[in-house]
């Protein structure tokens, strides 16, 4: 049985961004649509302690695989283009569960 997949990715927002960028993903569908996938199990956006343009997303899928076929879905490209207005950099760990 294949593991499920664990992913953090951190969004560092452009300045008095953050918020915005999250609330956008909410408000275009984007996160609904993911969370509608085949093996998603989780797709949640938490705010730093420290600055609100430090964005964690926690996802969690049922296999790597299910996880490969959301990156071909076509929300994925409103999203693209959503992270290259609103981010600076963006950072991603995978870890098997």
């Amino acid at each position: 049985m294949e593991p499920k997949l664990l992913i953090h990715v951190t969004y560092q927002a452009k300045p008095g961004r953050g918020r915005e960028f999250v609330r956008q993903i909410v408000s275009q569908g984007l996160r609904g649509k993911i969370l509608a996938e085949d093996g998603c199990l989780q797709y949640d956006y938490f705010f730093s302690s420290e600055s609100d343009d430090t964005v964690l997303l926690v996802e969690l899928w049922e296999t790597a695989a299910h996880q490969a076929v959301h990156m071909t879905q076509p929300h994925m490209k409103a999203l693209a283009e959503l992270k290259e207005r609103e981010t600076l950099s963006t950072t991603i760990q995978k870890l098997p569960v």
